[in-house]
């Protein structure tokens, strides 16, 4: 019994893997459209490494994950939240946990695939449960105004957080999700919603935001595999700003050629906020998950001033300890011979100012 719960936990887990918007800068590319769905630019077949049930029954038989070393005590801090309700002028970035980021730019609040649940699944009493407590509640954030979504797995798009974000006080957010997941928005009672191809661009008074490819898949049930789109995010301030800067939200992706042709688009990337967890086992995780030494090749790729880990030490998704990336950052970082200081962690509910 206790294996059957463990295979439907992780069963879950995997498959958790008011302003102005302006027209598509270009056309729709249809290369990774498709009659079954839609695909990645640079990988043929199978976005898994081999077989699922071979990954459950090995992490079964192992023992994996084992518990972190500091048995899940992270320390949270706890925000400065007058300062960033106030904050105005200051470019800041604060980590929520996983894949959540507030960013303040040029006076926008922006916030990346929002989950404050317990769990990441499509019920509230089962499924990957939160390790770390949330830093701060929606309820204590700061008037959000976008809310970037990289793909529907159940870590990422989470539906009470979008659900409460579109009832916070002085309006909703404008949602800027890939394409296919408008609907989904709207079937939530999510109306401000702006769905985007890869290559396109909505703007709000002070930022460009562009969806662009990253490596991945999508799901939310058994059946809807590939029906929805996914990709990263390039967030530009526009050209009004007297101090430009631009960030990199990647969301969730394995290491491909995408990341030199969004240079190649974006030359100058202020900031990359890279995954680097959930990527154990190799065999199985390395098309869909980068590890920290890839995550730094993409730090390289992408010309980043700086880099922040993130999809790490808050759900246990994969089979390496919770506390192992930041670990495993630190000598990928010697290893690629790239100062520390371009590319670290933060603590929970920590606030970093550029």
């Amino acid at each position: 019994m206790r294996a059957l719960k463990r295979l439907a936990t992780l069963g879950t887990a995997l498959l958790c893997m008011g302003c102005a918007v302006a027209e598509p800068a270009t056309a729709p590319s249809p290369s990774h459209h498709t009659k079954d769905g839609y695909r990645n630019n640079y990988l043929e077949g199978a976005i898994s490494g081999g077989s699922f049930l071979k990954w459950q029954w090995e992490r079964i038989t192992q023992g994996v994950p084992k518990p972190p070393a500091n048995n899940y005590q992270f320390p949270v801090d706890s925000p400065d939240l007058p300062w960033l309700a106030q904050n105005q002028r200051v470019t800041s970035a604060t980590w929520i946990g996983h894949a959540t980021v507030l960013m303040q730019v040029n006076g926008v609040n922006v916030l990346t695939d929002p989950i404050f649940s317990e769990r990441a699944s499509p019920v509230s009493f089962y499924g990957p449960k939160r390790k770390v407590r949330v830093p701060m509640t929606i309820a204590q954030m700061p008037h959000v105004d976008v809310v970037l979504i990289s793909h529907n797995h159940y870590d990422h798009l989470d539906k009470p957080s979008v659900q409460q974000l579109n009832q916070q006080a002085g309006g909703p957010p404008l949602f800027l999700v890939p394409l296919g997941l408008k609907a989904w928005m709207a079937d939530a009672g999510i109306t401000n919603v702006r769905e985007l191809d890869w290559w396109q661009h909505a703007s709000v008074p002070g930022l460009d935001l562009h969806l662009v490819p990253v490596q991945h898949w999508s799901a939310r049930t058994l059946t809807d595999r590939f029906e929805t789109l996914w990709g990263g995010w390039m967030v530009r301030t526009d050209a009004a700003a007297t101090k430009p800067f631009s960030f990199f939200f990647a969301g969730d992706t394995g290491y491909s050629a995408d990341f030199t042709d969004i240079a190649k688009r974006f030359p100058q990337t202020d900031l990359a906020l890279l995954p680097i967890g959930a990527y154990a086992p190799r065999w199985f995780m390395a098309p869909q998950h980068v590890n920290p030494t890839e995550a730094v090749r993409i730090h390289r790729d992408l010309r980043a001033k700086r880099s922040i880990g993130i999809h790490w030490g808050t759900f246990e998704l994969t089979d390496e300890p919770l506390d192992e990336p930041p670990k495993a950052l630190i000598q990928a970082l010697q290893d690629a011979a790239v100062p520390a200081g371009e590319f670290g962690v933060l603590r929970h509910g920590e606030t970093v100012k550029f």
